[in-house]
């Protein structure tokens, strides 16, 4: 929604800088931010602290200059009309104060046309592929899988909404060293119930879902050199329930057994080394991955024949561009951050650019009950799983907390939090703010026109709560550039905040008619955009609670 002044502002403080003479190699480096105080303005450049120490000049000095510069622009455009000052304040920031008829008018775009006037169109069609949650058919969805399923389903809300053709995709990691020791941990639960002793490797997977799953098994009559399959079949059907409760679901199911099979690994290879990027050494097969900023040389093909875990990966990626995709998001777990460099490599040896792969790194989350820690180990079967938390927190408080934090920082999700039905629980606040808006909403015979008079909002606290609503645009841009959506639950807290405050202060009905209309109009424009937010986040948006 701000687009449009956003790019006016900036043409402004373009042709102010021109005037200076100081437009030259500086023109990228404008920027406007609405800054995080409202008294200090709408909008906020500091570009004269960048230029500051290149002039030599004090910032605010340079900022009086530019300043004086816009000032005289100004005078002669449709921007006079709109702004009612420019300011230097605090180091030297250039703030831009705008007349309130500006933001009445935007409100009254979402009254009319409801979430289509909050969709920025910043993708144009482009074509997305968001691989997530990955993860191996050996066990339960752990919480850190969960994570990962509410960023990437997030994101790909998002990024949809903004005008990206997103597909979402499950690498399915189907064969392999992982099933062999899952059928063979489900072959040693077979000789317990047999009545055997046996004692478990470390390594091997030993939840009680081995026994069940053994249990199965036996019933059916499965071959021991087909315990693998069985095993990783029977946990993908969990796996894919789970995710179905959790509100995520997947275009695409990619399967590294059909992808070994169809011949794509080594047509990969042929091509690679048709461009001299493979080479023989000591019996194996390696990668020229430094040729394109890895640290060193990587192996695909071991002295022994057996392919390494990147040889696959390079043929996934390479088949996710033949199929259309013009960027690619991968979403892993922190244990593969050294993992990012040799696949960029790999698509850059392709003739992509290695910016056409992000790789989100998504840190652990901690789960505490009753304030105590749960300690988890995958291998044993001693962690806390996503059916356990949709259990006990359901799906709505589930994939909330589970976004509440950057993805690049660890969280902390308190399950007794989590249960609150009061303010101290972030997900009820929000969706109590909705729920009570549609209450007063229904309450009301008063009709909303197109064309009431919104300049009657003139207390503090409705025009913080109209400028927060206008924010929208600006933190789906923040999710865009950093591929995180954590910003969405942030700002509907903000948003739930001040409609609160709002109504704590101000009667909504039973004022004087055109004031009555106009805090309808307003607390509507609350109830889309918050409506939109939990949306996009996969919550479910109630009307009465």
């Amino acid at each position: 929604m701000h687009k449009d002044i956003l790019e006016e502002l900036i043409a402004l403080v373009s042709r102010s800088l021109a005037g200076l003479g100081l437009l030259e190699d500086h023109k990228e480096a404008i920027s406007l931010d609405l800054p995080s105080d409202n008294r200090f303005g709408d909008f906020t450049t500091n570009i004269a602290l960048k230029l500051s120490k290149q002039l030599k000049k004090p910032p605010r000095e340079v900022a009086n200059q530019i300043v004086e510069a816009i000032q005289k622009e100004i005078t002669g455009t449709d921007l006079k009309d709109l702004i009612t000052q420019v300011k230097v304040e605090g180091a030297g920031f250039i703030n831009f104060y705008l007349k309130e008829g500006y933001f009445y008018e935007l409100l009254r775009k979402v009254i009319i046309k409801g979430q289509e006037a909050l969709k920025p169109d910043l993708g144009h069609g482009k074509k997305v592929l968001i691989e997530f949650v990955s993860a191996n058919p050996t066990g339960s969805l752990s919480v850190a899988h969960a994570r990962q399923a509410a960023v990437g389903d997030c994101l790909a809300n998002v990024l949809s909404f903004i005008g990206f053709k997103v597909s979402r995709e499950y690498y399915l990691n189907d064969e392999g060293n992982q099933i062999n020791i899952l059928g063979k941990s489900v072959g040693l639960r077979l000789q317990e119930l047999k009545g055997d002793n046996i004692e478990f490797p470390e390594n091997y997977y030993q939840g009680d879902y081995i026994r069940e799953i053994a249990g199965e098994a036996e019933k059916k009559k499965i071959k021991e050199d087909k315990l693998g399959d069985f095993a990783a079949d029977h946990i993908l059907k969990i796996i894919k329930q789970e995710l179905d409760d959790f509100g995520v679901k997947f275009d695409c199911w990619y399967s590294q057994k059909e992808l070994a099979k169809s011949g794509k690994v080594e047509k990969a290879f042929e091509n690679l080394k048709k461009k001299g990027y493979l080479y023989e050494l000591d019996g194996a097969t390696w990668f020229k991955s430094t040729e394109f900023g890895d640290d060193k040389d990587r192996v695909i093909i071991k002295s022994d024949g057996n392919q390494t875990y990147l040889a696959p990966d390079i043929a996934y990626h390479e088949d996710k561009f033949k199929r259309g995709f013009e960027w690619l998001i991968n979403l892993w777990g922190p244990d593969h951050h050294g993992y990012i460099n040799r696949i960029k490599a790999s698509i850059e040896a392709f003739g992509h650019k290695q910016d056409n792969l992000s790789v989100v790194i998504v840190q652990l989350a901690t789960i505490f009950r009753n304030g105590q820690e749960i300690q988890m180990s995958t291998r044993r079967g001693q962690y806390i799983t996503l059916r356990e938390v949709l259990d006990e927190v359901g799906k709505d408080a589930a994939r909330f907390f589970f976004l509440m934090r950057r993805t690049a920082s660890h969280l902390d999700f308190d399950l007794e939090v989590a249960k609150k039905q009061s303010a101290e629980n972030p997900v009820y606040y929000v969706q109590y703010a909705h729920a009570r808006i549609c209450s007063i909403l229904r309450s009301s015979e008063v009709k909303i026109k197109n064309d009431l008079d919104l300049s009657v909002l003139k207390e503090k606290e409705e025009l913080s709560l109209i400028k927060k609503l206008l924010e929208f645009e600006t933190n789906l841009n923040v999710c865009l550039e950093t591929c995180d959506p954590y910003m969405i639950t942030v700002y509907l807290q903000e948003v739930a905040e001040s409609f609160h405050k709002f109504y704590d202060l101000h009667r909504v009905l039973g004022q004087e008619d055109a004031l009555t209309a106009a805090r309808l109009a307003l607390i509507k424009g609350v109830k889309i955009v918050l409506s939109c937010g939990l949306e996009l986040l996969g919550i479910s948006q109630p009307e009465k609670m």
